[in-house]
């Protein structure tokens, strides 16, 4: 009995052998003979292991090798921070930073010799959007808040999670240009309607913005905002691929099932700074809803068009708020080139908004929200002191529901069921668990940011200014922002090469 397993055992053997090399043969022979590869032709079978070990690179990289500050778009360090705060397991660590204080870019907060007691501690007050030129404005409470993501980019299961959680920390969840969906409602958060180019959700049937889909939505929204550009691609529009438009998607944005999902670059509606106001007033006298813009900046002169168009036609033509969004922002797929190089980043993008407001005197008027990248207290707290009144983050989220930065977003092979419309992927996002780590992340941004404005010596997180922060310049000096942006006058001029029109 021994000797006949002895055999078969053997026999498997040279079967599994054989297999081996016939696999190999035909592996050789196909390298050998195929003209596109340069490597697989000049060395079959083995140029093989150099593909192999490209495409596990930059897992090998995350893990094994990047430090804790070097990698991108997101290092290692942040990325721990953002869970901590999503698990509550707090900010605190040990044995100093591994931020390297003297890197230029570097932010560093400009500490009070005596910060504010707790009993001296204000709650930081919430801020009305619209109010006074809607019919019904929105006053929103939390500092942070969800940016654009749409249902079709990021699955059902990740948009319930953050309505839900956006629901239990009090902040607003913005539809991104995808349409409302069912799963943005079940929550029951605050919602700002998007609405992109193509005007998925609220289009009729030859794809033209429709005032009865707005009205249709407006009981379900706090606020709409027309999207001219985001930071991964400014002058292109959204790309959703066919293998992720089903049925549902389809239905919500109003397109035909299992095809390419592409916006137009812009509104056609809207080819000049008077359009674009005609278009903020026509949504909002149909809705009633304050009514904002999102867009990536790439110099002075769109928002002196806009200030001027303004204050030349009224107040009341003024978007209600504006969303700015950094060249760094990335949770759409994009092409490198314009991902790469393509607007400013929100470091030099908000400044020029916010002066170019106060210049107008249109400050008070519009609500600005910063984007790109804050995914931090420390980032969020910046962007307060150089004038934003509130933060969206949509990777700061995305990470609270537990990406782990695979760079597979456009692929729909999101290995933590965010991006993804696979059951089998899916299945890891356990709604009823990661609702609670985005209300914990918002909660805990929102408490940090109001620490670093304690220990500034202020009340509470409205009362941070330029002063209050410093920028990093060299290993030997840091400059204050109210140096390197100070206020301008209202009324006030920007230097003549600064309004020059981008070549």
């Amino acid at each position: 009995m021994g000797n006949v397993a002895a055999l078969m055992f053997q026999g498997l053997g040279t079967v599994i052998a054989l297999v081996v090399v016939g696999v190999l043969l035909f592996w050789f022979i196909q390298d050998v003979t195929q003209k596109k590869h340069t490597i697989l032709r000049n060395f079959p079978v083995v140029g093989r292991l150099r593909y192999l070990l490209e495409r596990q690179g930059e897992y090998f990289r995350q893990y094994f090798f990047a430090n804790d500050r070097e990698e991108m778009p997101f290092n290692r360090a942040m990325r721990s921070w953002v869970y901590r705060l999503a698990k509550n397991e707090g900010g605190t660590i040990a044995f100093g930073s591994t931020n390297n204080l003297s890197e230029p870019g570097n932010i560093l907060f400009v500490n009070a010799p005596f910060p504010v007691l707790e009993d001296d501690r204000q709650t930081t007050p919430p801020l009305t959007i619209g109010d006074g030129w809607c019919r019904e404005p929105f006053t929103a409470t939390s500092i942070v808040n969800v940016s654009g993501m749409s249902y079709g980019a990021i699955s059902a299961p990740a948009v319930r999670a953050l309505s839900r959680g956006a629901k239990a920390a009090g902040c607003w969840m913005d539809t991104g240009e995808g349409g409302l969906s069912p799963y943005h409602l079940e929550g029951g958060c605050d919602l700002i309607m998007q609405i992109g180019t193509a005007k998925y959700g609220v289009r009729d049937e030859h794809g033209k913005l429709s005032d009865a889909k707005l009205r249709e939505i407006a009981p379900h929204v706090r606020a709409f905002e027309i999207k001219l550009s985001q930071g991964a691609k400014p002058g292109k529009g959204g790309v959703l691929l066919a293998a992720k438009v089903n049925e549902e998607i389809a239905r919500i944005r109003g397109i035909p099932a299992f095809s390419d999902s592409i916006s137009p670059n812009r509104h056609v509606e809207a080819a000049n700074a008077d359009q674009l106001l005609d278009m903020v007033l026509r949504v909002r006298d149909a809705t009633g809803k304050p009514v904002g813009l999102k867009t990536a900046i790439g110099g002075w002169d769109f928002m002196h068009q806009l200030c001027e168009a303004v204050n030349r036609r009224g107040l009341d033509t003024a978007p209600d708020f504006i969303v700015v969004d950094g060249g760094e922002g990335g949770t759409g797929a994009a092409p490198q080139a314009l991902m790469d190089h393509m607007a400013l980043p929100i470091t030099e993008a908000l400044p020029r908004v916010i002066d170019a407001l106060i210049e107008a005197g249109l400050r008070e008027r519009i609500r600005v929200v910063a984007s790109g990248k804050l995914v931090t207290s420390a980032k969020a707290a910046w962007a307060l002191c150089v004038g934003a009144d509130f933060i969206n983050t949509a990777r700061g989220f995305m990470f609270a529901l537990g990406c782990i930065q695979a760079l597979r977003c456009h692929t729909n092979q999101c290995p933590t069921g965010i991006t993804t419309h696979q059951p089998r992927l899916q299945r890891g996002l356990v709604v009823e668990e990661k609702w609670q780590r985005v209300a914990n992340y918002a909660n805990n941004m929102n408490h940090e940011i109001d620490m670093i404005a304690h220990s500034c010596g202020l009340r509470h997180a409205r009362e941070f200014r330029r002063e209050h922060v410093r920028v990093v310049m060299s290993a030997y000096e840091s400059v204050a922002m109210s140096t390197l942006f100070p206020y301008p006058q209202p009324g006030g001029r920007a230097p003549v090469e600064a309004v020059r029109p981008a070549a």
